[in-house]
């Protein structure tokens, strides 16, 4: 193998990014919830802060709220005259100031319809609960993860760049689907953006860890941490263009946010998977032979498994449940990390508008940030410490975090700061349980052991959201959080149990 062949393994990681990119989709889903969950143009606003942001508006929510107030209750002043005279001024003053404030009100709602799309006011004929959009996200997860299976099993007979290819066609067709024939129908939404969108997803999403790990051997939790990175930084980057960055559900409205999301999330994976090839066969990257024997042949795995193989073991199931829990708490925190905090900061005496802006800050910058930065830090670090103690530190630190999150949502900066430390944890698991499994089970079957390991993130993503979302329904987020938190660190012990393969032999 010639140098310049080695050098392009990092094309690899480049295209890796970019589809993963893509597929941060499915968590872009959660500025969708606002909009289909609204009741009024007011409340739609309130929630992506346009009262902040919008430059046509004069008057802020709380100013417009202390208006109405003083205009409920006219000024009594001292007056000199009878008390018939009185009573007759009251009246004709409590007229005028009645006309006053309808005035301003609708002047107040008329520009709130110039600045909501219509298409936007549109949605608010979904009116979905909380539950209902947590079912979306969940059947959009689970068929992630069940898609995900039979693309191992294609990988090899398609080639990882087909493969690749028509994930993003997929993926990228759920979302134009929706966007010009789903409208207000939330069984159509969850078809074509959970079913389609999910399945094209887990099409794709194997690539980049299957084709990295192969052209990485010597760094493997390095490798997995860059090619899922982008699956959390394209989390903030399409929340962020919808909402406050890019404002494009204001503008153009949510049909046709999903119609652009659709294009770009496809492109950009058939552009990614161009770079999706396997080094040819025994090809290792140079002093990679020398490095496995100085180690007592310690950095590769007895055997490589199949996954008939893998599921006759315990370890197989001790990852498994470990990645469920710690799966489950994150993609629910995920569903409810905006959901939550606006209520818990409303508690606490803030408006509308800035709770949610706070919130909204909170998921799609210090949670998505750190998503995507903990994906990189954890992979990287697991090099150095081993696969196992960094998920039982991982984990342990997470169940703790998610536990205290019910205390930590009602202040703005214990908010960012839980948002963040959750988001980073996980992002981890993202890099840490592909590479353990290539640890325990081999690399060479990567591609079609990984997804049944990953199933687990399909069963935490039913399970968590929907979980989280009924009880956010029942107005009882904080128990939904502490539950979360004690099974992650179930996770924790399971872990410690985990050993070698050769140990149960």
């Amino acid at each position: 193998m010639t140098e310049k062949k080695i050098m392009n393994r990092w094309l690899v990681v480049f295209g890796a990014v970019l589809i993963q990119l893509a597929l941060g989709a499915i968590y872009a889903w959660s500025v969708f919830t606002p909009a289909l969950t609204a009741t009024s143009p007011t409340e739609l606003v309130a929630q992506y802060g346009a009262y902040a942001e919008a430059p046509m508006l004069r008057i802020t929510q709380t100013e417009f709220d202390a208006m109405k107030a003083e205009l409920a209750e006219p000024k009594k002043e001292a007056r000199t005259l009878d008390l018939k005279e009185r009573i007759t001024e009251d009246k004709a003053e409590k007229a005028a100031l009645g006309d006053q404030k309808k005035e301003v009100i609708a002047t107040m709602n008329g520009i709130i319809l110039k600045y909501v799309d219509q298409q936007t006011l549109d949605g608010l004929t979904y009116r979905y609960t909380k539950t209902q959009t947590q079912v979306i996200f969940a059947l959009g997860l689970a068929f992630f993860a069940l898609v995900m299976i039979y693309a191992g099993k294609k990988i090899k007979t398609w080639g990882p760049r087909k493969l690749a290819i028509i994930g993003g066609i997929v993926l990228g067709l759920g979302y134009v689907l929706a966007g010009l024939f789903a409208g207000s129908s939330f069984w159509l939404n969850a078809i074509f953006l959970g079913v389609i969108g999910g399945s094209g997803i887990g099409l794709a999403y194997v690539v980049p860890i299957a084709v990295g790990i192969k052209w990485f051997p010597d760094k493997k939790g390095m490798i997995t941490g860059l090619a899922v990175a982008g699956f959390g930084f394209g989390a903030m980057g399409w929340v962020k263009l919808a909402g406050s960055w890019g404002h494009l559900i204001n503008d153009v409205g949510v049909q046709h946010t999903l119609l652009i999301y659709g294009v770009a999330y496809a492109l950009m994976v058939i552009i990614g998977g161009l770079w999706m090839i396997f080094p040819p066969e025994g090809w290792k990257p140079a002093g990679y032979l020398e490095k496995v024997n100085a180690s007592g042949g310690k950095i590769a795995p007895v055997r490589d498994f199949k996954p008939g193989e893998m599921l006759r073991t315990v370890q197989y199931y001790l990852i498994l449940f470990t990645f469920i829990f710690s799966a489950g708490a994150g993609l629910m925190s995920i569903g409810l990390m905006k959901l939550y905090p606006i209520e818990a900061l409303r508690d606490n005496g803030l408006d509308a508008v800035t709770a949610s802006a706070i919130a909204g800050t909170a998921m799609a910058v210090f949670f998505s940030l750190a998503n995507g930065i903990g994906r990189i830090l954890w992979g990287m670090l697991s090099d150095k410490l081993g696969r196992k103690i960094s998920i039982i530190i991982m984990t342990a630190t997470q169940g703790i975090l998610v536990i205290l999150f019910t205390y930590m949502a009602g202040n703005e900066y214990l908010l960012y700061l839980g948002a963040t430390l959750i988001g980073f944890n996980y992002g981890g698991i993202f890099a840490l349980f592909p590479t353990v499994t290539a640890d325990i089970f081999g690399t060479r079957n990567i591609g079609q052991n990984y997804p049944f390991v990953f199933l687990a993130y399909g069963f935490g993503g039913i399970v968590g959201p929907i979980f989280g979302g009924w009880l956010g329904d029942m107005g009882n987020f904080p128990l939904a959080f502490t539950i979360s938190g004690i099974t992650v660190l179930i996770g924790t012990v399971l872990t410690i149990m985990l050993k070698p393969v050769k140990s149960y032999a």
